[in-house]
């Protein structure tokens, strides 16, 4: 079980903006006539019409009355919403709100249920190629959601293991950074929360290969999740899954204890 990103944009926005273009040409309106009456550029509209771009509010409104849609046009805009979690990680998201238990191993940032929204902002305002301020509102909110899981679900055991490298990235500037360590020392004192942190030099290579999280459902089925740049699997084979439960667990056991790694990370704040 694996799911790889898309590179096509989302079919919904090349659905919507065949549609404009159909009643356009019905109406016999040009996208030049629209693109004016709209206040868009001509070729801004012709990204929209042929799904490189994500219709705007304004057009579908702009081209719904001038085409005489009656409200057909403006009614797509509920389905041009951003989607809350990039389409790969969907299924990853699902399972792991119903998990009972939940082991992640970060090398190089924060963990998403961890991140303070600062920190989650620039993280996610930072992609390559540049989310729309919609999008990016939108997956923010979506991961703070996920975070309160670690509150509200008291009976799941959420383990975090973070190479130290973590703690250095300076994502978003010293303050953005301080307060997010200040975050995981507060969310580190809940019951249900180890954090672990793992210093540099230690566990070699199978630090560095990239992040891990392990995951049980109440039906005690259990999955393994790895991520890389523009690329995730979730695994369900036992083999698979065992082997990146190993290297975890590997990776663990050379990590600092809940309270050395509390000092520690109280001592990296100082240095911020």
């Amino acid at each position: 079980m694996a799911t790889e990103a898309n590179s096509q944009p989302p079919i919904a926005w090349r659905y919507c903006g065949s549609q404009i273009k159909l009643w356009r040409t019905d109406a016999g309106v040009g996208r030049e006539a629209l693109a004016n009456e709209a206040g868009y550029d001509y070729e801004y509209v012709k990204s929209m019409e042929n799904g490189r771009r994500r219709p705007t509010l304004r057009l579908l409104q702009i081209a719904d009355q001038v085409c005489g849609a009656g409200g057909k046009l403006v009614a797509a805009q509920e389905y041009l919403k951003p989607e809350p979690f990039p389409a790969r990680s969907k299924e990853f998201m699902a399972i792991e709100a119903e998990a009972i238990s939940f082991s992640c191993y970060e090398p190089l940032l924060m963990p998403g249920l961890l991140q303070t929204e600062e920190y989650a902002r620039a993280l996610i305002g930072g992609s390559c190629p540049p989310l729309d301020d919609e999008t990016v509102a939108e997956r923010v909110a979506a991961r703070l959601r996920r975070a309160e899981a670690l509150r509200r679900r008291t009976g799941v055991m959420y383990g975090f293991v973070i190479y130290e490298a973590a703690l250095h990235t300076g994502v978003g500037g010293a303050e953005v950074m301080q307060n997010q360590l200040q975050h995981l020392l507060k969310v580190g004192s809940l019951r249900n929360v180890s954090i672990q942190i793992l210093p540099f030099g230690r566990c070699g290579g199978v630090a560095l290969n990239g992040p891990i999280v392990l995951l049980e459902t109440g039906k005690h089925e259990l999955y393994a999740f790895a991520e890389g740049q523009g690329t995730s699997a979730l695994y369900a084979n036992p083999s698979k899954v065992s082997e990146l439960a190993r290297k975890h667990g590997m990776i663990r056991m050379h990590a600092l204890s809940v309270e050395e790694s509390a000092e520690f990370i109280r001592r990296v704040a100082e240095n911020q």
